[in-house]
């Protein structure tokens, strides 16, 4: 009876360590061995990131200088169908705030729309990655491989003609792509993973709860930087994923490691 009795005791336990344990999010940072060395936990609706065995938050950490860049979970902000001259610089001045690197992909004719050219090398002397997004947002699926070819080639030839560097990567308007354009200009086509449809609505914490919920290490985060409302909601998922412990790069940190 007493070993019966202790065996429900036992029971009870884990159950009740079950219920009080907060749900364990994926995304999570592994040591060489494969054991988590970070968890992000969820408890109330409050997601932060901690390490493994000590119950510290990643965040904590990273402002006692007691953890490295290297250790931090990456993630990838990217913005669309710029540049704006309105939103834009809005948006470079918050992410300069909080030195953040961002990528942008570029729409040829908006950078040649007033002095939107200014824009463009301030993006690249603040040390944000500048890509492709065709000449006139076409569907290169579209049209005809010609066709496709000129609205990368011309949009690329703009931004070489600002930054004086190539371009090396791309993001195809909507997401579709022509693999025969591969052998005839070599861009590297970047789509992505966390779409909150900001451009499908003005409200703000729409979009940042869509972004901050759904988001993992290694994803790449797709908003617009010609929308008010995304850049609000942009510069506070910064400041709420910067509080998690993850770090914002550049596409091509993630897509080269």
């Amino acid at each position: 009876m007493k070993r019966w009795l202790q065996g429900i005791f036992l029971v009870y336990m884990l159950m009740l360590i079950g219920i009080c344990t907060p749900k364990t999010a994926a995304g999570n940072v592994q040591n060489d061995t494969g054991e988590a060395f970070y968890l992000t936990i969820e408890n109330n609706g409050i997601h932060e990131t901690y390490r493994h065995g000590d119950g510290q938050s990643l965040a904590a950490l990273d402002a006692a200088g007691e953890i490295s860049s290297k250790e931090r979970p990456k993630i990838a902000l990217t913005f669309d169908d710029g540049p704006n001259a309105v939103h834009t610089p809005v948006l470079l001045d918050g992410l300069k705030e909080r030195d953040v690197k961002a990528t942008f992909f570029l729409i040829g004719k908006n950078i040649e729309a007033g002095n939107n050219a200014e824009i463009v090398k301030r993006e690249l002397e603040e040390g944000h990655l500048i890509g492709n997004h065709t000449y006139n947002h076409v569907e290169i699926t579209r049209v005809s491989n010609d066709t496709a070819y000129q609205e990368i080639k011309k949009t690329n030839d703009i931004i070489t003609a600002i930054t004086g560097e190539p371009v090396e990567y791309m993001r195809p308007p909507f997401g579709l792509w022509q693999k025969d354009l591969e052998q005839r200009i070599h861009v590297l086509p970047v789509l992505w993973t966390v779409d909150p449809l900001d451009w499908a609505t003005e409200n703000v914490d729409e979009i940042v709860n869509k972004v901050v919920t759904d988001v993992e290490e290694n994803d790449i985060i797709l908003l617009h930087d010609c929308y008010k409302s995304s850049v609000k909601a942009a510069l506070r998922i910064v400041d709420l994923l910067e509080a998690e412990g993850y770090q914002f790069v550049t596409v091509d940190e993630l897509l080269l490691e």
